[in-house]
């Protein structure tokens, strides 16, 4: 994977895009949460671990990877939900 496309870099995060997190409290477990980035708390231009934002809902957590470019709407005109990996 290109490093400069998985969440380590503040320049390719945007509000409005879907992504995976790790929140911290689910560090031990990879736990991914997946959703859209409402505000980018990390302020310097790069973390080794991903930058951290806050997702729509309020779910906070670093990047792991980033999925579009903008949120997608489903074929019913909503915006995709949140949702927590299981695996």
């Amino acid at each position: 994977m290109d490093t400069h496309l998985n969440g380590k870099h503040r320049d390719t995060i945007r509000v409005g895009l879907v992504v995976d997190i790790i929140r911290k409290e689910d560090q031990g477990s990879g736990k991914k949460t997946r959703g859209i980035v409402q505000d980018i708390l990390t302020n310097s231009l790069s973390h080794p671990h991903g930058i951290k934002v806050r997702l729509k809902g309020g779910h906070v957590g670093r990047v792991t990877e980033i999925f579009s470019s903008t949120a997608s709407k489903d074929t019913d005109g909503k915006n995709p939900t949140e949702r927590s990996d299981t695996s």
